[in-house]
């Protein structure tokens, strides 16, 4: 039961009457922000007062007067200049927990309108190792997909794969002059993993070759100017003091930032130069960047000596994803990669000009859209596609066979301009009943408030990182067991099995648990914490409701289909029995825009804490009556249950015992 919903629907034909758009009037009425104020509250009175020319107060009591809330809350109370304040009646309450107690989806109806979403997520270079920047679309797209699923809409998980652009040129140049071909042989993806950081090496190398001059000559310049402003009298006029004062420190800010990126630059080249045998590759491969180039073209254009290599090495590299993928327990219902459309692009930009949608500019063929200083490049000069006419391919594609009603696109929010141009193109291009979103996210981000990396200044490695989390979960999990009163309780398997469990679910809901739309400091301590908004607080929350299951012997099964009924006489238990009914809201919250941490702040903030409140006053097993201590399990056991519901939509396993 979604009780908001159900609130709104009761007053709706009541606003109706007094207002023509009921809509914002609606989703005024909220849970109250104090108990002291009843469950929910509403905050229309003074607005449409105002519009209406009546006294605010006068119009709150006569809505509460025409709306039928009888048999779910208690008499409403109009409160200060018209506030109208909601409270559930107890033993409406309880029927909803009477019916959840045995229902599979806890009182979770399916939504009355199923749309069809296609949801772009992950989408890695299937190339090079996945690294920390794919975590973050990865689990907000999965945790998207088991939501809209859950509750009822029809999702088709499209993982759109980087296996046909220039890595794959890198590789297969990589491979022809500095493969080690029986070590190729014994292991392929670590041999093809080092000579791809060869050729990204060499290229970087010629790059900062370059780049260094350019870098110091602007230092050069930046220096000056800010040794001229630093010594300029200060103006009398305050404002224009101050807006020097502005300047002397942009210019600081500039050097420092510039200082950073030439030492940055000079340790790429020392990295090659200090090396024998890479400073012996350097000299052998000078033209290695635009040989790189014609490698891929050659690829795109039909070669078959490359085609046969890219055929060869593209199923060891999507073995490595697939592992990743296992570990993180995210799956895919298609795996159209970039190379599944290349056949389809020059048919996009034939169509594109047919229709007169595109214009030739300096050689290329642009798309020009209204709202855009630059157009969207379609057809490069010398004949070659970009990556937005491979995604108006895919989304004709998806639009002939999937038939969707919304795609959604987790992509990083630096792509925010591009998606921009390519629904705008889409429009154009005739695409109009259907919803397109660019879900963005930030960037993960070190202690440093820089893009996380490794000490060497490398991006870390996805793997690494899982790694990393397990282990330090296994000595979370094994100190919290040895300190057990009566011994350990785990054999060395299960804190195993745990650790993974627990390490893996602590990345993934410490970057769901955020903004996705903010960059978030990586904290391995954070997100193992046992208390605070945390997997492992989750987990322990779920896993502490089974040890009072086992130390009761309570079988919960043959409870829940007993005629054992829930009561919510205490305050706690009624705070308790609120936030498991609130379940519902908080999935609606969640796909209003698309925000996994708004499931995450409603597990913590209102479950989780209101358990917490019920545990330290409500005894379970010492409750004072066989008819209390029941119904306390019962309400365990929804707490349990939609935790585990909670976190499975965030792609999270539960543990039995931590």
């Amino acid at each position: 039961m979604n009780i908001l919903a159900l609130l709104r629907a009761r007053f709706k034909p009541v606003l109706e009457s007094l207002a023509d758009d009921a809509g914002p009037l609606l989703e005024m009425i909220r849970p109250a922000g104090d108990p002291k104020f009843g469950d929910y509250q509403a905050n229309f009175a003074m607005g449409l007062a105002k519009k209406l020319g009546k006294n605010p107060r006068d119009l709150a009591t006569e809505v509460v007067a025409a709306v039928h809330v009888g048999d779910i809350c208690e008499t409403p109370e109009v409160a200060g200049p018209g506030f109208i304040n909601l409270k559930l009646r107890e033993d409406w309450i309880e029927q909803q927990l009477a019916h959840a107690k045995n229902d599979p989806r806890i009182g979770i109806k399916r939504v009355e309108t199923p749309r069809k979403y296609v949801v772009d997520y992950s989408s890695p270079n299937v190339a090079k190792p996945m690294h920390v920047g794919h975590i973050r679309s990865t689990v907000i797209g999965d945790a998207l997909c088991r939501t809209l699923r859950f509750v009822g809409h029809d999702v088709i998980s499209d993982n759109h794969l980087g296996d046909w652009g220039t890595q794959f040129g890198m590789i297969i140049y990589g491979y022809k002059h500095f493969a080690d071909k029986d070590a190729y042989k014994a292991a392929p993806v670590p041999e093809l993993s080092r000579i791809y950081r060869v050729v990204r090496g060499l290229m970087d190398y010629f790059d900062a070759k370059k780049q260094l001059p350019e870098l110091i000559e602007k230092l050069d310049e930046r220096t000056a100017e800010y040794e001229a402003a630093k010594s300029a009298p200060e103006p009398a006029d305050k404002a224009e003091a101050k807006k020097q004062k502005k300047e002397v420190g942009r210019l600081q800010s500039q050097i420092k930032e510039l200082n950073e990126a030439i030492e940055s630059t000079k340790a790429k080249i020392a990295k090659t130069e200090d090396s024998p045998e890479l400073k012996k590759m350097a000299d052998e491969h000078p033209e290695i960047s635009t040989a790189v180039l014609q490698e891929t073209a050659k690829l795109h254009e039909g070669d078959a000596e490359n085609i046969a290599l890219w055929k060869e090495f593209l199923p060891f590299c999507e073995d490595e994803i697939k592992r990743v993928y296992e570990r993180l327990n995210v799956t895919f219902d298609h795996q159209l990669g970039e190379s599944f459309y290349h056949d389809r692009l020059a048919a996009v930009v034939e169509d594109f000009e047919k229709q007169g949608l595109a214009k030739e500019s300096q050689g290329a063929t642009c798309v020009f859209l209204d709202g855009f200083k630059a157009p969207m490049i379609i057809r490069k000069r010398d004949g070659a596609f970009l990556y937005s006419t491979t995604d108006l391919a895919t989304i004709a594609y998806r639009m002939e066979h999937w038939k969707p009603d919304a795609i959604l696109y987790v992509v990083d929010f630096r792509q925010g301009e591009h998606f921009d141009k390519l629904f705008a193109a889409t429009r154009l291009w005739g695409y109009e009943d259907i919803e397109l979103k660019h879900v963005s996210f930030g960037t993960v981000m070190g202690d440093d408030g820089k893009p996380f990396k490794t000490r060497s200044g490398d991006t870390v490695g996805l793997e690494g990182l899982l790694d990393e989390a397990v282990s330090r979960a296994y000595k979370v999990v094994s100190e919290g067991d040895d300190k057990q009163p009566d011994g350990p309780q785990l054999d060395e398997a299960q804190r195993k099995q745990i650790s993974e469990t627990v390490g893996i679910a602590a990345l993934k809901y410490g970057d769901l648990s955020q903004n996705r739309e903010s960059d978030y400091k990586f904290s391995y301590e954070k997100m193992l914490a046992l208390n605070g908004n945390t997997a492992t607080y989750m987990q322990y929350s779920y896993a502490r409701v089974q040890s009072i299951f086992r130390k009761g012997e309570v079988e919960i099964e043959d409870l829940r289909t007993s005629s054992a009924k829930i009561t919510v006489e205490h305050p706690a238990e009624r705070q308790l029995a609120m936030a498991i009914l609130r379940f519902s809201e908080a999935l609606d919250d969640v796909l209003l825009d698309y925000r996994p941490n708004y499931l995450t702040s409603y597990l913590f903030d209102q479950l989780a804490k209101s358990y917490s409140s019920f545990f330290e006053n409500c005894p379970v097993l010492k409750a004072e009556t066989e008819e209390q201590k029941n119904s306390r399990l019962l309400l365990c056991d929804l707490t349990a249950r939609v935790i585990q519901h909670g976190l499975d939509l965030l792609g999270i396993q539960t543990v039995e015992k931590m």
